[in-house]
């Protein structure tokens, strides 16, 4: 028997990169699939059809995760489909980068509705939503244990998901949900490499062990692990996906 048979995901922001390859292998492992994305549809719809095509369940639903009543929806549609929710995958992110004296006020808040509120009003709703048992793995990213010029508001957004998942871990643990962060390292993603040169992407490249960008998938078999039975006993970590990055 696969390890997540019988179990019902959430990720948010699956359309596409680490999301994507989330959703994909959670699938593998057994377990119904909500594929969440707030803008394209078809790119939702394409990795439904894989997971379908693979002999999996999945089912696409629109929410924009930085407003309450939409992360609600998302949790209330996810259990009318499937029944329950037992994991939940807080992928949806924003990475806006320049330095902190050049930063828009628009590019703050941004990075703060999305990064920020969309955990925090996740975690407001698996309170009382979440199936008994469950596992939430939040994205949160390794430049929290880096000093980078110009990741200075990504990066404090990314501390403030861990240190929430640190605490509502301890609120939760009386359900038998367990609560962790994964943090890549800098993975071959649009989101990582938009706006990037080969040269920056070559120094960033030669931090980790292997001197190479991680891949989705790399991600994504860390943060399925952690929602299976054999991770119970871990909860209220940080847990580095980066090659040896930091």
């Amino acid at each position: 028997m696969k390890k997540l048979s019988e179990k019902v995901a959430v990720v948010t922001g699956s359309s596409k990169g680490i999301g994507a390859a989330i959703a994909l292998k959670l699938s593998e492992a057994g377990a119904k699939v909500i594929v969440n994305y707030s803008g394209n549809q078809a790119a939702a719809e394409e990795v439904v059809s894989q997971i379908k095509s693979n002999g999996g369940d999945a089912f696409s639903i629109k929410a924009d995760v930085s407003k309450k009543e939409e992360i609600a929806h998302l949790f209330d549609e996810s259990i009318a489909h499937f029944g329950k929710v037992d994991i939940w995958v807080n992928n949806a992110g924003v990475m806006l980068n320049a330095l902190i004296q050049d930063l828009s006020e628009e590019q703050l808040e941004k990075q703060l509705d999305i990064n920020v509120k969309g955990v925090f009003y996740s975690l407001q709703q698996a309170a009382t939503k979440l199936s008994n048992n469950g596992s939430i793995i939040n994205l949160s990213s390794t430049v929290t244990r880096t000093i980078f010029p110009t990741y200075g508001v990504y990066s404090a957004t990314k501390a403030a998901v861990e240190q929430m998942s640190r605490v509502f871990s301890k609120e939760i643990g009386f359900k038998g949900i367990n609560v962790n962060c994964v943090l890549p390292g800098p993975t071959g993603t649009d989101l990582f490499l938009n706006g990037k040169t080969e040269e920056q992407i070559g120094q960033l490249t030669s931090t980790n062990a292997f001197k190479r960008l991680g891949t989705p998938e790399d991600i994504a078999r860390v943060a399925v692990f952690l929602a299976t039975d054999e991770a119970k006993w871990i909860t209220g970590q940080s847990i580095g996906a980066n090659g040896g990055m930091a």
